[in-house]
């Protein structure tokens, strides 16, 4: 598989990504808001959003979005990142991207010194809190707006 990289958005990757959610199943609409959406909270919330195109080689494959903050973190867990927005075009899923993206996170996460990543998911349906498990998140029984949220230790 051709590497994966995460890049910033920018004029030549920013259609793609916006339209990327259009192409998600009715049933996966639901479990992630449109990009376009994900992007403007990133531009309203700047100073503590991470957002990233996904690469495989050159082609544009998913958007991810971190929250740099403690908001929903356990006291005696911080610092921590939260994976805000995670979509890989489906298309391309169930080829190891999601799984990639994962470990370039939770390098990033080491790299500045995160004790622990975080996300949350809907639960209504097997994926992706399997996903997420499969990864080596964990569940701290808290559920926020209907999402439970999940723990990854770094």
């Amino acid at each position: 598989m051709e590497p994966i990289t995460l890049r910033d958005i920018s004029y030549d990757n920013l259609k793609t990504i916006i339209k990327m959610s259009d192409r998600l199943s009715d049933e996966d609409k639901h479990k992630v808001a449109p990009n376009v959406y994900s992007l403007a909270e990133a531009y309203l919330n700047y100073s503590i959003a991470w957002p990233k195109a996904i690469y495989r080689g050159e082609t544009t494959v998913g958007f991810v979005m971190l929250g740099l903050d403690d908001y929903l973190a356990d006291k005696e867990d911080t610092p921590v990142y939260f994976l805000w927005r995670f979509m890989v075009a489906p298309e391309e899923q169930g080829h190891g991207i999601g799984k990639a993206v994962i470990r370039l996170l939770v390098d990033k996460c080491a790299a500045e010194g995160r004790r622990y990543l975080y996300v949350s998911c809907h639960t209504e349906e097997v994926m992706p809190k399997a996903f997420y498990e499969a990864n080596g998140f964990v569940s701290t029984g808290r559920v926020d707006d209907g999402e439970l949220i999940l723990k990854r230790k770094i």
